[in-house]
């Protein structure tokens, strides 16, 4: 019987275009059939991919009801694009790495041969990754208000700091003067929070991390709490609006809206395989050991 797997991606130039068409003739002898993202499906056939035009297509999650796994190309901006999709399904995702600095998308696309076989033998494991959930009074994000990396509460634009007050578990934590407030979960600690003088922490770590943006009160630190923690914000401004990003995805809001955030009641499970290594991803990613004196 046949296995549906979901395929979302990115542009890609004609060397990616072979090692593609490669990927879908290995799907067929694995018996899986492809059922392509909407907008994937228009950059395959734009591109003239082999037989694109007969492939199939989803425009819902609905759509995805029965989906055995998903493919995303890119790099992780892409994976967790494709993560808006299958969430809530829960459906393992290998993420085949097509960008530059993949902490997510760790499957090289010379290796997605071996990938595809691995999947059919069964011979993969599955990482689970807590995703944050924001809750609002007000209706943001079409409802998809989860994120695997970080939520992000920014000033607008150039406009002066704003300050935010930070309860966890309705304790008051802190007020911070600053441009903005991170807080990731484990998986997000290598992005926008580690930039920002975060820490690393390791995916299983069972926590989020609050790490202020460019703070004026310089003793304001990361602070590490669980991922049984509910954090809320009360936000002053002197901008009637403030910047709310989930991942990659943002939108402005009025400053005076409530949010809360915590642990969301699914995971994102991404599928490993047996030579994975985590420690050895951060060390190549972050190009731990390398001398440039020379």
């Amino acid at each position: 019987m046949s296995v549906q797997v979901a395929i979302h991606g990115k542009p890609f130039d004609e060397e990616e275009k072979i090692k593609l068409e490669h990927f879908f003739t290995r799907l067929k002898a694995c018996n899986f059939t492809p059922l392509l993202s909407e907008e994937f499906h228009t950059i395959c056939v734009e591109a003239k991919l082999e037989k694109a035009h007969t492939m199939s297509v989803y425009q819902s999650k609905e759509a995805l009801e029965g989906v055995k796994y998903a493919f995303s190309f890119g790099g992780d901006g892409t994976l967790l694009d494709l993560l808006t999709h299958v969430a809530e399904l829960e459906i393992p995702i290998i993420g085949i790495n097509m960008g530059r600095l993949g902490f997510l998308a760790t499957t090289s696309l010379e290796n997605i041969a071996e990938a595809v076989d691995s999947i059919c033998k069964n011979n993969f494991e599955i990482d689970n990754r807590i995703l944050l959930q924001m809750d609002s009074d007000q209706n943001l994000f079409n409802g998809e208000n989860f994120a695997l990396n970080d939520f992000a509460l920014l000033k607008r634009d150039t406009s002066s700091m704003i300050r935010v007050k930070v309860l966890v578990d309705g304790v008051y934590l802190n007020t911070y003067w600053a441009d903005g407030i991170i807080i990731s979960t484990p998986t997000g600690s290598t992005g926008y929070s580690l930039s920002c003088g975060g820490p690393l922490v390791l995916p299983q770590s069972n926590n989020f991390v609050i790490t202020p943006v460019s703070p004026h009160n310089l003793n304001a630190r990361p602070l590490i709490v669980s991922d049984h923690s509910e954090i809320s914000f009360e936000i002053e401004a002197r901008s009637d609006n403030v910047l709310v990003s989930l991942d990659s995805r943002s939108m402005v809001v009025p400053a005076n809206v409530q949010i809360k955030v915590k642990k969301f009641n699914k995971s994102a499970k991404l599928i490993k395989f047996r030579d994975y290594n985590q420690f050895e991803t951060m060390r190549n990613k972050l190009n731990w050991g390398i001398d440039y004196r020379n």
